[in-house]
């Protein structure tokens, strides 16, 4: 009786360490109301999570830059416009932070998309880096076709969700939401870019990442 006893225990024990693995993994982000999803390999449903789809932009440098270049990288992605007063200033200072934590990782790259890029050219981004001691090589500053911007923000990164963006009648504007990306294309973290305890999480999830790759 005893013995048995011993063998419930072992076997409760082993299911709740298998439990606690999965709960500790991030979550997949599959729909534009970021309802958090928890699936392991091999669970129904974890081959069909939403990727972020194919895109082609111009990076600070003039670069070529595709979502080809961020295969296997862990990657953050944000919005913005170089001419903003509100919360970019303050979103693009705390991703600064992340930037630093991760200078040296070549497993992780940032990548900041202009919702305004008939503005926003090739030597304006070059110039905003520069003032913001952004590293050209880390993170990059996109430009490009505003509609195909557009499209990937509201489709690929649910950047036009009710959570964190600002919209007129007219024009897209921005969003303050931060999206961790890992490296299958996929959503596992969204995080408010303008408070500093979001990129503290962000840097902590990164490294989580890592060690699932």
């Amino acid at each position: 009786m005893k013995f048995n006893y011993c063998v419930i225990v072992l076997l409760l024990m082993l299911s709740g360490c298998y439990s606690k693995k999965a709960d500790d993994n991030l979550p997949f982000y599959n729909t534009p109301d970021f309802t958090p999803v928890w699936l392991n390999r091999g669970d129904n449903g974890y081959d069909k999570v939403h990727t972020i789809a194919p895109f082609s932009f111009t990076n600070q440098l003039g670069q070529s830059i595709s979502n080809n270049q961020l295969k296997g990288k862990i990657y953050v992605a944000n919005f913005f416009f170089a001419s903003c007063g509100s919360i970019c200033p303050k979103m693009m200072d705390n991703l600064g932070d992340v930037q630093q934590a991760f200078l040296h990782d070549d497993k992780v790259r940032m990548v900041s998309h202009s919702v305004t890029p008939g503005r926003d050219s090739v030597p304006v981004l070059f110039k905003y880096a520069a003032e913001r001691q952004i590293n050209n090589n880390k993170w990059w500053l996109l430009t490009g076709n505003k509609d195909a911007i557009y499209k990937l923000a509201r489709q690929s990164y649910f950047a036009d969700d009710e959570t964190g963006y600002s919209k007129t009648a007219n024009e897209f504007l921005h969003t303050e939401n931060v999206l961790l990306i890992d490296g299958h294309g996929r959503i596992r973290g969204v995080y408010n870019g303008t408070l500093k305890l979001e990129m503290v999480n962000l840097i902590k999830h990164i490294r989580q990442l890592e060690l699932e790759d």
